[in-house]
């Protein structure tokens, strides 16, 4: 029997995708099994069995536990030392107290493992190892030393930084101690207590030790590029390794030599350089004062501050500081459901220290510079009303009436409603279809390009303002967001991207996520096109690049690093996937001509959507969400894809669930022509197959994102989600299609919340099978043809049919942009409209006539818009409108049918555009 199999034989099979839950697991069932070995051993029974699985789980731990500071070195030595002792009761007995403490997370409370409390390890009552919960309130984090120490050294390093804390220091932290830049990135990768770096000159570019084992999750290729350097150069080489995987991280470089010219070079990378025998006080405190930094939430501690202010009231609220709710005699359960702290915080006030959302000069404005920091922008924007409202802001501020913007046909109605409110002329770009599933993809590279190509050919280039897309779409595909923007910036140089990425905000806070962000994708092409040798690339190109629009199309284009401008804006939901009270949202903005071009449009654009009495309890929210990602982002991203992994895992491994449900995987909701990389499930593969497919492939799926096929089962999404999962269960969820629903987790998602929603499938399908057991003959038919009704494909998705002429440009061979704006505001007049039902639409289009929608037509699910106002009716729309199976079209009667327009509307409308 093999080393694995015996320890699945003992512990049961699982699989993992980081080596953190991998850890926490370890201890758990080491906890297990050194109990069971000590019990054993205790009655005389055998131990060799379960000796070599617990044997085996130690040598599992030992390759990772140097990376975090608890149990520390001598901690886990000492559990080593019991256990080839024989001495299993003591082994037992300390393997417990240091599970503890992970579990329960005291060891938060600062107190570690030290050579001098060795003495205490058989006392039970003792906090040597296990720091009881509650005692400490001051929150936690761990430093990264990189220098080659020996073990006394390293003792007597964390000693000393131990002797320098004080009472009324506000934080507490403990030591990480590693000899390679190796080990330094594996430490970043793993440990996500991590919130500060030091570099120091001595270290080895590659580890001592063996770190195949960690290969299937970490890249550990850092140490051939740090071999054959000066220390220096090492210094920096690893500083920017670790800043590409853990940008939040303080960086500091502790050195003998030149230190006046070290920090003259290499200061853009390290927050500060210090001389190693003068600068170990001083890096202390610049330690905290660095994590104090991120961890300032100024608008927050404004707000908590003006809440404890006695004051009188004589303009507005009467809610303020509670005093139309304490002293009523008839809602005073207001109070008692919300407590007092929220009313005491309100206010319409935009003095007394609290600031102005419409013109922040004191804790807004610096709130929001944090935030920016956080996220990679250069500017960010609070937002109160929600990513909507976010959308709607960016639209008018960079488009003005006649512009041609590009939108994904699938977009959120706030594109819609934002550009028909600034007047633009739309050019919808049709995503890649799912039929099956009843759903779209996301927008080809080959169709935007193709689209700009054409506009181009027309002489219409320079009217083209923007293209707007959603990452990642609702159901979790992801574009390659700088790729994107390199090749239309290599047709139109100074073109606009709007990546609205509402669900995506949590992308930022891991390293495989962070590139295909809008932000980090700007930064990156920025400084992409300002580097010399991508302009002796971009001088090659252009000698060989092919003249005609086809063959445009099919190759990579680079775009001219002379002409090119980087104007990138993001709209991101807080509220939907980091922390925030409901409608609290942020723009973030990578503008390289933001202060010449759209500072005072976006100006008037935030003051035309923004409330001139805003929510100060979403404003503060944010600010704490942003601290929160700032210094526990990473941690908490990385729980969330391993417990969706883990459901994805569950579902798809079970006998029963298998047999009516199962996750979609990338593979099903991405064609193969859009993978370079060929791998159909790339995380289930290892992190490694992960970051090669984010890497190469057109569009990548977020595996945080679980669509569930449950076509099997002959229950529709809509049913599926309301008759089973909220009503049975209260189990919420957003999205459905006609043959699946979507799982979505968050950094607030838990694995009993896993399990739970587990426990429920099963039961759903429990019952499915109990039923099945029992039906007549008559029953089993209707069953067999529900399914097969959900399982087959539906009418193929319909592409944009087309605006009618009235509403493109003139011209003989017109563009395919329209005016929204028209159309829409052509439907106000009642006698320009009528109702048809289907069957008359039909009618109309076999005579010859073009019907034309007067309204927004929205089924609920899918979600996206059928029809927008303008649009001509084609047969594949109305057989697909008749093929879906959903309660819920807005913009459509199903008593009246469907708005158009008349032909009397048509014909005034080409004699007035």
């Amino acid at each position: 029997m093999t080393r694995s199999e015996l320890v699945a034989d003992v512990l049961g099979e699982r699989a993992y995708n980081s080596w953190w839950q991998f850890r926490s697991d370890t201890w758990s069932r080491l906890e297990e099994a050194s109990m069971r070995l000590a019990t054993a051993d205790a009655q005389g029974r055998p131990t060799d069995k379960i000796a070599e699985a617990t044997s085996a789980m130690l040598d599992d731990l030992a390759p990772i536990e140097q990376y975090w500071a608890y149990p520390g070195d001598d901690g886990f030595r000492r559990v080593q030392d019991h256990f080839h002792a024989g001495t299993f009761d003591r082994c037992s007995r300390l393997v417990a107290r240091i599970n503890r403490g992970l579990v329960t997370e005291s060891y938060r409370d600062g107190i570690g493992w030290t050579s001098t409390e060795a003495e205490h390890e058989n006392d039970e009552s003792s906090t040597a190892v296990v720091a009881q919960p509650g005692i400490h309130t001051r929150p936690y984090f761990e430093v990264l030393v990189v220098e080659t120490l020996s073990a006394a050294e390293k003792r007597a390093l964390r000693d000393e930084v131990r002797s320098w804390r004080r009472p009324d220091d506000e934080f507490v932290y403990e030591l990480v101690i590693v000899g390679s830049g190796e080990e330094a990135v594996v430490a970043t990768r793993l440990n996500a207590n991590l919130q500060a770096c030091v570099i120091r000159r001595r270290f080895a570019h590659a580890a001592s030790q063996d770190l195949s084992a960690l290969s299937h999750f970490i890249d550990t290729t850092i140490a051939d590029e740090l071999a054959d350097h000066a220390p220096d150069e090492r210094a920096q080489i690893l500083a920017r390794q670790i800043a590409l995987v853990r940008p939040e991280l303080d960086l500091y470089l502790m050195t003998e030599i030149s230190v006046e010219e070290m920090a003259g070079r290499l200061s853009h990378h390290f927050r500060r350089v210090f001389h190693a025998r003068e600068g170990s006080l001083e890096l202390h405190l610049s330690i905290l004062a660095g994590v104090q930094e991120r961890y300032h939430t100024p608008f927050f501690a404004a707000l908590r501050h003006y809440s404890r202010r006695p004051t009188g009231v004589f303009h507005a609220l009467p809610i303020s500081q509670g005093k139309s709710i304490v002293n009523s005699h008839w809602i005073r359960d207001m109070t008692d459901f919300y407590g007092l702290d929220i009313f005491m915080a309100e206010t319409s006030a935009t003095g007394g220290g609290l600031d102005s959302l419409l013109e922040p000069t004191g804790p807004l404005r610096q709130a929001q510079r944090l935030a920016a920091d956080t996220f990679g922008a250069r500017q960010t924007f609070f937002v109160t009303n929600g990513t909507s409202t976010a959308n709607k802001i960016v639209a008018q501020a960079l488009v003005a009436p006649g512009d041609i913007v590009l939108v994904d046909r699938n977009c959120h109605q706030s594109h819609h409603y934002g550009l028909m409110l600034a007047g633009a002329r739309v050019c919808y770009l049709d995503a890649y279809p799912l039929n099956e599933y009843s759903m779209y993809g996301a927008v080809p590279l080959r169709e935007i390009k193709a689209n700009l190509l054409a506009l181009k050919e027309a002489g219409k280039l320079g009217r083209v303002k923007m293209l707007m897309l959603t990452n990642c779409t609702f159901d979790g595909v992801v574009y390659d967001v700088e790729r994107i923007m390199a090749e239309c910036l290599a047709i139109k140089p100074d073109l606009i991207f709007l990546w609205d990425e509402a669900w995506f905000a949590f992308a930022r806070f891991h390293p495989v996520y962070r590139p295909r962000t809008a932000m980090r994708a700007a930064r990156s092409l920025a400084e992409r096109l300002r580097r010399p040798e991508y302009r002796a690339q971009y001088a090659q190109y252009v000698e060989e690049q092919p003249a005609d629009h086809d063959s445009l199309i099919g190759e990579r284009l680079m775009p001219d690093p002379s002409r090119t401008r980087v104007r990138v804006y993001s709209t991101q939901s807080t509220h939907k996937t980091l922390t925030s009270l409901r409608q609290g949202s942020m723009i973030h903005v990578f503008d390289q001509d933001f202060a010449q071009k759209a500072s005072e449009s976006f100006h008037e654009a935030y003051m035309a959507h923004t409330s001139t009495s805003p929510n100060y309890q979403i404003l503060a929210s944010l600010d704490l969400g942003r601290r929160q990602a700032a210094l526990e982002g990473y941690e908490l991203v990385q729980k969330q894809l391993e417990y969706a992994m883990r459901l994805r895992d569950a579902i798809d491994n079970h006998p029963l669930l298998s047999k009516y449900m199962h996750c979609l995987s990338t593979a099903e909701l991405i064609p193969t022509e859009f993978r370079a990389s060929a791998i159909d499930q790339p995380l289930r593969s290892g992190l490694d197959n992960m970051t090669t497919a984010w890497r190469q492939d057109e569009f990548v799926l977020d595996p945080t994102r679980v669509t569930l096929y449950i076509g099997a089962t002959g229950i529709d999404g809509a049913t599926f989600k309301q008759a089973q999962l909220m009503d049975r269960f209260g189990i919420q969820i957003n999205k459905t299609s006609r043959n699946t629903v979507l799982f979505m987790t968050n950094i607030g998602t838990t694995r009993s919340s896993v399990a739970y929603l587990i426990e429920v499938l099963v039961s759903i399908a429990r019952d499915i099978d109990n039923q099945i057991v029992e039906m007549s003959p008559v029953q089993e038919a209707a069953h067999a043809r529900a399914v097969l009704r959900q399982t087959n494909p539906s009418a193929p998705l319909p592409d944009f049919s087309g605006f009618h002429p009235v509403f493109l440009d003139d011209g003989d061979d017109p563009t395919p942009e329209g005016d929204v704006r028209r159309a829409f505001f052509l439907s106000y007049e009642d006698s320009y409209c009528e109702y048809l039902l289907a069957e008359e639409i039909e009618e109309r289009m076999e005579s010859g006539q073009q019907v034309v929608s007067a309204t927004f037509v929205t089924p609920y699910p899918p979600g996206f818009p059928v029809l927008v106002p303008g649009q001509i009716f084609s047969r594949e729309i109305l057989s697909f409108m008749r093929s879906l199976d959903t309660p819920e079209i807005h913009g459509y009667d199903p008593l009246a049918g469907y708005r158009v327009y008349t032909d009397k509307a048509i014909e005034m409308a080409g004699t007035t555009g």
